[in-house]
């Protein structure tokens, strides 16, 4: 073959042509490619620090969340909450401030709107209950229902209700959700929503017949009828 015909097909190469392009693309936007990959270094960079820095903070949080827990656990609302100086230890309130985007933090609004109503301040835990992002499955009944206790304590009956009924169906099973149903109907009537009463307390008879919760659901059906 030719050095002609060689150099021909070489001139013809898909690959060469293409590198070719590239290379005179890259000699007239040199500035913005380097700057460009300079970029997504940082990007990248700044990615994995983050991630390294996170895990650091969840950490820290869950490390302090023992020390909180631990006078939660004794009954000692207070020093959960806010912590004691005397002692150096940090409660939920901290955790939350201080480490706001961890799980942690997300689990000490729950524990703080606990210790908060269990020392009286309602309004308080609605504040803390209202800021918990609450897990799927299960886990995520009980704190739903105390939200719901919440509201019943301040007297928003309707929302305690609507609670309730979001409850009772978040994890559907023969325990929870007719407690949870019972609950609600009994919510709607002090919310003078007799209907709704009705319609909740009804379906504890109908589907949960063989639950704790059906005497009483028959015994408001029945004060309901007599009302009527």
């Amino acid at each position: 073959m030719s050095k002609k015909q060689v150099k021909e097909e070489l001139e013809q190469d898909v690959l060469l042509e293409t590198f070719s392009k590239a290379q005179s693309f890259y000699d007239q936007n040199k500035n913005s490619v380097i700057g460009a990959a300079i970029a997504l270094v940082i990007l990248i960079g700044g990615s994995v620090g983050y991630y390294y820095y996170s895990e650091a903070q969840e950490s820290e949080a869950q490390q302090l969340m023992g020390q909180a827990t631990q006078a939660y656990l004794q009954g000692n609302y207070e020093e959960a909450l806010n912590g004691s100086d005397a002692d150096f230890t940090v409660g939920f309130e901290q955790i939350i401030n201080n480490y706001s985007m961890t799980e942690a933090a997300n689990l000490a609004q729950y524990y703080a709107s606990v210790s908060a109503f269990k020392l009286g301040n309602s309004q308080e835990a609605l504040q803390y209950i209202q800021n918990y992002e609450v897990p799927e499955g299960i886990m995520g009944v009980g704190p739903l229902s105390f939200h719901a206790a919440i509201h019943t304590e301040l007297g928003n009956h309707a929302q305690a209700a609507e609670l309730y009924v979001k409850a009772a169906e978040w994890d559907v099973n023969e325990s929870t959700t007719p407690y949870n149903y019972l609950e609600a109907a009994n919510a709607y009537h002090d919310a003078s929503d007799k209907e709704r009463a009705q319609e909740y307390a009804q379906k504890i008879v109908d589907e949960y017949d063989d639950s704790d919760q059906v005497t009483q659901a028959e015994q408001l059906l029945g004060m309901l009828a007599v009302a009527e």
